[in-house]
């Protein structure tokens, strides 16, 4: 999670400090569920669709990684997909 803020910050000048905050303080699944869990897509996921680098998201990198499925349910993995897929991002699951 901490290296999504990082590639972020690096390669879009996006400073995701709210998202850096949470990882930090609830660690990195815990962020990861609360933000896939919630009903409101977060800023951050926004600011990086408008850079056109949805691949950087906790959406895409759980979904791309198949080690990372067995931490999510079905459900969650569902979400996380139909965000990405929504702006046009072709998932591999």
């Amino acid at each position: 999670m901490k290296k999504i803020y990082e590639l972020a910050k690096s390669e879009c000048s996006y400073n995701a400090t709210f998202f850096l905050q949470m990882v930090n303080e609830m660690g990195g699944y815990e962020a990861a569920k609360k933000l896939i869990n919630s009903k409101e897509i977060s800023e951050g996921f926004i600011e990086l669709w408008k850079n056109k680098r949805l691949d950087l998201t906790m959406e895409a990198m759980i979904c791309e990684n198949p080690k990372w499925h067995k931490l999510f349910s079905r459900e969650e993995l569902k979400i996380a997909k139909k965000r990405l897929e929504d702006l046009g991002y072709k998932c591999k699951i």
